[in-house]
């Protein structure tokens, strides 16, 4: 049985992206304790990238062994190496080249003039397969449960690069999927899928600001993921939906009582 999302409503998007830093730090740690190594999928757009400036400008980020941390992707912009607009390079800048990461344990999803050249089937076929290589014995959705899996979420109610109605949204076979005709520019992508996604640990959903209002409000109704791919992500232990009051201000009532 799927667990019911855990909402959490901060003042607004700067005590947003502090507190869930802060958050993932401690889950991070907690889980090197108790494992010694821990995974995170990260998010790119303008909440994924201000968490990471929060753990940057945190004193608490030392906390964290950043060699024995896994770092993957959620979505990605099929753009060149190096070109500002993709998740990674924007990462980079925000947080990674400030720790001291092992660099073969961040797995940025291909580039459109890499090894799979501007194919984005073969370049989804290619992430997948870094996937299943890094999975377990223990994970049989054929990618690491991953701990933490965050995802932004846009005013459609798109999570990762799966948009309503989009064939993406339906794929239950694949863990990654070449995403072709994006509604939000560019319009070629790599995006895991709802199984992929699913198969985290815990799953959280960033949104922030008032025109993320009726999107979230919709996901938490439940209408389905084909209609609203957000309403179809969660985790297999937790799904946590992180937001700041312009978000969740048209949350029904007896989805999340006013305080």
């Amino acid at each position: 049985m799927t667990l019911p999302p855990q909402l959490v409503v901060h003042r607004d998007k700067e005590l947003m992206a502090e507190a869930a830093a802060a958050r993932l730090i401690t889950r991070i740690v907690d889980v090197q304790a108790a494992r010694g190594t821990a995974s995170v999928v990260l998010t790119g757009g303008r909440n994924g990238n201000a968490l990471l400036a929060a753990i940057a400008a945190s004193p608490a980020r030392d906390a964290v062994d950043w060699s024995r941390l896994d770092l993957w992707w959620g979505d990605e912009r099929f753009l060149p190496e190096g070109d500002p607009e993709r998740n990674v390079v924007q990462a980079r800048e925000a947080l990674l080249d400030r720790v001291p990461l092992d660099p073969e344990r961040v797995h940025a999803m291909p580039a459109s003039d890499g090894q799979a050249g501007d194919d984005v089937e073969a370049a989804a076929e290619q992430y997948a397969a870094d996937l299943a290589k890094a999975a377990g014995p223990e994970d049989h959705a054929g990618v690491p449960s991953f701990d933490v899996l965050l995802l932004g979420m846009g005013p459609d109610t798109h999570v990762a690069s799966l948009f309503p109605e989009h064939p993406g949204v339906r794929e239950t076979g694949r863990t990654v999927v070449g995403v072709h005709g994006s509604p939000k520019p560019p319009p070629t992508r790599v995006s895991l899928t709802l199984p992929a996604i699913r198969a985290a640990h815990e799953v959280w959903v960033l949104a922030a600001g008032e025109d993320k209002a009726d999107a979230v409000a919709l996901a938490l109704s439940g209408p389905g993921e084909v209609q609203a791919p957000a309403s179809g992500a969660y985790g297999t232990n937790r799904t946590l939906w992180l937001l700041d009051r312009a978000a969740a201000s048209a949350i029904p009532a007896d989805l999340y009582p006013p305080a």
